[in-house]
């Protein structure tokens, strides 16, 4: 009876997986075909470059959002929380501030990303070492220094913001709103390759992952090294935060709305059926979503803007729900 109880869930996960990747293709076509009239090399081209870059942006946000949940044991928390979100904001309008607005608009994406990135990864150090200088200490101090620096970076933003001329102002501020319409070819390409490189060694740790999730004590009991697994989890979450941010911009509650449906909808907590199914629903809803807006909607309205509303009623609904 035991050897045979997980089989109903595998096979469940397995049909949900199917459902979800079925789904994705029915809509990738959908959005690549819809509509097309005259040259379809020309459109085709043009969308296949948005559909991976709306692909590579569910990764990353989905499945980063998904470790750092992993890591904190908590399911009402992102990224955004260690202040990458502010962090990025504050990069923009220290460039915009230096290099003024003729300037900002001549720099290269995958220029500005070979920047970026590594300053968020040193920042996941620095805030690692609140948790690693304490070994009876968990991952409350390390939250609460990155909320503080959170605010330090909007605060510093702010007065940098204050003294940039109004016209240069509109140019930094277009980069504070994620936007899905525009395609940055050179970041497409090292974003898929992390992405790639990224789901290789996740997938090799799924089950560490899982054993992740009964807590500090009990994966170091099972001879799991806990320190360098977080240290790796948190660059691992920074780089994916840094790919998401450098294609469309800031998110901070998407991933937050794809983990809380992932966590109702998924049959079991095995990261070998969380993982994709992040990226799965992830990906549906932007290219749903995206195709809603362009095609429905005649593009009267943000798609960002819709998902940062969902996404914070779903963090109310958590907070509110968690108190009951």
């Amino acid at each position: 009876m035991l050897l045979s109880s997980p089989l109903p869930s595998y096979r469940s996960g397995t049909r949900f997986l199917s459902i979800l990747a079925i789904g994705l293709v029915v809509a990738s076509i959908w959005f690549m075909t819809f509509g097309v009239k005259g040259n379809w090399d020309f459109v085709l081209q043009l969308r296949g470059k948005k559909l991976l870059m709306l692909l590579t942006v569910a990764y990353a946000v989905g499945v980063s959002t998904l470790l750092f949940q992993t890591l904190t044991h908590n399911p009402i928390l992102t990224p955004g929380l260690l202040g990458y979100d502010s962090l990025y904001l504050l990069l923009q309008t220290i460039t915009v501030f230096a290099l003024g607005a003729v300037g900002y608009t001549r720099i290269e994406a995958i220029n500005k990303f070979i920047v970026e990135a590594p300053l968020m990864m040193a920042a996941s150090l620095l805030l690692f070492r609140t948790l690693s200088q304490n070994s009876y200490g968990d991952l409350s101090r390390l939250i609460l220094t990155g909320m503080i620096f959170g605010v330090m970076f909007r605060s510093c933003n702010s007065l940098l913001q204050r003294l940039l001329d109004p016209t240069v102002f509109t140019v930094a501020q277009t980069s504070y709103f994620a936007q899905f319409t525009s395609v940055k070819v050179s970041m497409l390409c090292i974003g898929s390759i992390i992405m790639l490189l990224s789901f290789i060694w996740i997938w090799r740790l799924r089950k560490q992952l899982d054993v992740l999730m009964l807590g500090r004590d009990a994966t170091i009991a099972l001879g799991i090294d806990y320190v360098r697994l977080s240290r790796q989890l948190l660059l691992w979450i920074a780089l994916l935060v840094s790919v998401s941010t450098a294609l469309v911009g800031p998110v901070s509650f998407f991933g937050l709305l794809i983990c809380a449906l992932v966590n109702v909808c998924v049959p079991n907590m095995r990261h070998s059926l969380r993982i994709p199914a992040a990226f799965l629903v992830a990906a549906l809803v932007l290219i749903v979503g995206q195709f809603l807006f362009e095609h429905l909607l005649g593009m009267q309205g943000v798609l960002s803007v819709v998902i940062e509303f969902c996404g914070g009623m779903v963090f109310l609904w958590l907070v509110l729900g968690r108190r009951k």
